[in-house]
């Protein structure tokens, strides 16, 4: 009887410690969810610009942390810039639109007889423009319905991006610090993969760091380029709007998805406003940006790291329906350490079949 009590009490007291655990772990994790995708980020971008910062530490006498304090204030810098000059001349724009509509002074042109020959869109396209440009009004007021059903996914996408433009904020913090701890940081990772993997534990680490820093080059840098050079060229022809078409192109890019999709409409409206030679050259250089990821992919992604792309694809939409924006380029990332790391395991497996 008194072993039945004790082994009764033993199971009381595991179960009541088992219950407790688990619920300080699910508490714990509830309170980090707001900011997982920050600190994985943060945790991104630290291993890929770190031998960047190593090196700028070097010039700054080996003070680590000042290479880390400018790395961020220059990324905040370049974030918070151009947001601001996209917002304020956004708001310009619909402000100066909104007051020549109501003055009855805004003209637009009309439609090159050419716009009707467009496939499958050209008589629906010729005939909205024209209708704007005789009678805006009326053009207005048919479109009205389709207006107010926009104007929220408008604003929600608006209340999206501001929301990670924040959270890359956040993260660029957060990889400044884990920059200026690097030593002690990558000595608590390893310790911890080490405990959970055993005798593997460096060799993954190992891997995982080159494929951030192949997937961050080969995948987020080359869209960061292309989205780049797409900007210059619709800026030298004046498309509207470029900022927002850029922003198109870059996530597209990054889904793997190539960028003349979005290009390809933008090059057809140049064709319709602009004279030919200057139509034909953005055109040209359009196809060019879209396929400047065949040499600088190779350039840029580290050696042993091929990651196909559906998996870049799958990571990347979903981490955008996940997590927005921000979850765009995280997803893509974090699914490519995955596969890197899956693929590392069966090929040792095969290695083992082929010793026996």
């Amino acid at each position: 009887m008194d072993n039945n009590k004790i082994f009764t009490r033993n199971v009381i007291e595991t179960v009541i410690k088992v219950t407790i655990l688990g619920a300080l772990v699910v508490w714990s994790f509830l309170l980090m969810k707001p900011f997982l995708v920050p600190v994985v980020w943060g945790g991104i971008l630290a291993v890929a610009t770190d031998p960047f910062i190593t090196r700028v530490a070097r010039l700054l006498g080996g003070r680590k942390s000042l290479a880390a304090i400018l790395f961020v204030l220059v990324i905040i810098t370049a974030l918070i810039i151009p947001s601001v000059v996209l917002v304020s001349s956004s708001i310009d724009t619909v402000q100066t639109l909104t007051v020549r509509i109501q003055k009855g002074t805004l003209n637009i042109p009309l439609p090159p007889a050419r716009v009707a020959d467009w496939p499958l869109i050209g008589e629906s396209v010729y005939e909205t423009w024209q209708l704007a440009s005789t009678n805006l009004t009326e053009a207005l007021g048919q479109f009205a319905p389709h207006i107010k059903k926009a104007i929220g996914p408008l604003l929600n996408s608006v209340g999206g991006g501001l929301v990670g433009l924040l959270t890359v904020m956040l993260s660029t913090f957060i990889a400044g610090f884990f920059l200026a701890k690097a030593d002690p940081v990558a000595a608590t990772v390893q310790k911890i993969v080490t405990r959970l993997a055993g005798d593997r534990g460096v060799e993954i680490t190992t891997l995982a760091t080159a494929t951030i820093r192949g997937v961050m080059l080969g995948v987020v840098g080359v869209a960061i380029v292309q989205a780049v050079l797409a900007t210059a060229g619709m800026l030298m022809v004046e498309v509207p709007a470029a900022g927002i078409w850029a922003i198109l192109v870059l996530i597209f890019a990054v889904a793997q998805l190539p960028p003349i999709l979005i290009l390809g409409p933008v090059a057809a409206y140049v064709f319709s406003v602009s004279e030919t030679t200057p139509a034909v050259l953005f055109l040209i250089w359009s196809i060019v940006v879209s396929a400047s990821d065949g040499f600088l992919k190779p350039l840029l992604m580290g050696r042993g790291v091929n990651i196909p792309m559906p998996v870049i694809l799958i990571g990347a939409l979903g981490g955008m329906m996940l997590s927005g924006i921000i979850g765009l380029f995280v997803g893509a990332v974090v699914l490519a350490i995955m596969y890197s790391l899956f693929k590392a395991w069966m090929d040792e497996d095969e290695d083992v079949e082929r010793a026996t």
